[in-house]
């Protein structure tokens, strides 16, 4: 009997604890970690390339031959203790946990982290806004993190949900650079646009107001870009020029290649750039011009207006002994004389040639 009882109990502990941590069962059952706190979206690169998204929702099997790519959303709180605990080394945790706000990359021993910048995703399209994508890579996992919605991120979830394959993280890692410049390529194709209508129209003698705040947004958006690109464009040629030979080759990247494509893009920025600055003083020439000749269209015009002003000046002085203040048709003498006086102001300004 009492060892019914007792059998009952332990019954009854061990239903309790399975009711008070289901996680850890979980855990326990499948190997896998409990589900990752603050994850957008997570893959697992397989060995022929292929990329598999898995649910955020469930736990990821870290034991697994695959490479992971874990995409973290840091403006969640409960992201941060998960990234504090994970077995990266303590730099790379400590700068993706960071709220540093320059681009970096740095290279230790089996592990590539650092900081790039790039444009703000808005609903379906890019903002001409920046911010920053924190990552850390190590031959299986790569561990990435933002606090807004990025283009080039969002670009490469999509493509590899498309089937791109990737044969490794630094892959991985490349083809997120890629779609960072393929980003600003499109702005700067859309520059390149606008650009080209206010030219059109400066030439076409139609210009507006507006067309100069615009030029003045197309340039500041210009020296933005051009900013980021500097950035990322130094990162990759240091990275050429180090010795990284003591890395895996799942930890190479082809930082000249990158380098060479971001030296290309920085030099069509800088040239969108150049063209905004001549436009917009081009533009302020034409609007200076314009200005000229409405104070050159008022001078003559008060020239004119002289002589008959002296005239009336005259005739207006109340004193004796004024001309034709005894003639019937004095009236009509001093209008003659002011129309006079304008006809030979009028001849005068054209035989001197300020009309012309």
């Amino acid at each position: 009997m009492p060892s019914a009882i007792f059998r009952r109990r332990c019954i009854l502990l061990t239903v309790g604890a399975i009711m008070a941590e289901p996680a850890k069962l979980v855990s326990a059952i499948s190997g896998a970690e409990p589900a990752i706190p603050g994850l957008v979206w997570a893959f697992r690169l397989h060995s022929d390339g292929s990329a598999e998204a898995l649910p955020i929702d469930r736990p990821i099997e870290f034991s697994h031959d695959g490479r992971l790519w874990l995409h973290f959303n840091l403006t969640d709180a409960r992201a941060r203790p998960w990234i504090a605990a994970s077995t990266l080394p303590p730099l790379a945790r400590e700068l993706l946990l960071s709220n540093d706000t320059f681009q970096q990359l740095h290279v230790i021993d089996h592990c590539v982290y650092g900081v790039f910048s790039d444009l703000v995703r808005d609903i379906d399209s890019a903002t001409e806004e920046t911010a920053f994508l924190r990552f850390a890579m190590t031959e299986h996992l790569l561990v990435s993190g933002r606090h807004q919605a990025l283009c080039s991120a969002d670009a490469t979830r999509r493509v590899l949900e498309g089937g791109y394959r990737v044969d490794n993280v630094a892959h991985l890692l490349e083809k997120i650079v890629d779609e960072v410049a393929d980003t600003l390529d499109r702005m700067a194709d859309k520059l390149g646009q606008e650009i080209d209508g206010i030219e059109e129209r400066i030439l076409a003698d139609d210009a507006k107001p507006e067309m100069r705040r615009n030029l003045g947004r197309l340039r500041r958006t210009c020296v933005r870009l051009h900013r980021q690109l500097t950035g990322l464009r130094v990162l990759f040629h240091r990275l050429d020029q180090k010795n990284t030979d003591h890395l895996s080759p799942g930890l190479w990247i082809h930082a000249g290649k990158l380098a060479q494509r971001l030296d290309g893009l920085d030099h069509e920025i800088v040239e969108l750039r150049e063209r905004s600055r001549l436009l917009e003083e081009e533009l302020r020439f034409k609007n200076e011009e314009e200005s000229n000749h409405h104070l050159h269209t008022l001078s003559i015009v008060t020239s004119l207006l002289l002589p008959p002003t002296l005239i009336t000046g005259i005739f207006g002085m109340n004193t004796k002994g004024l001309p034709l203040t005894d003639v019937e048709t004095g009236f009509l003498w001093a209008a003659a004389l002011m129309a006079s006086s304008v006809g030979a102001a009028y001849l005068f300004m054209r035989r001197t040639g300020i009309f012309k």
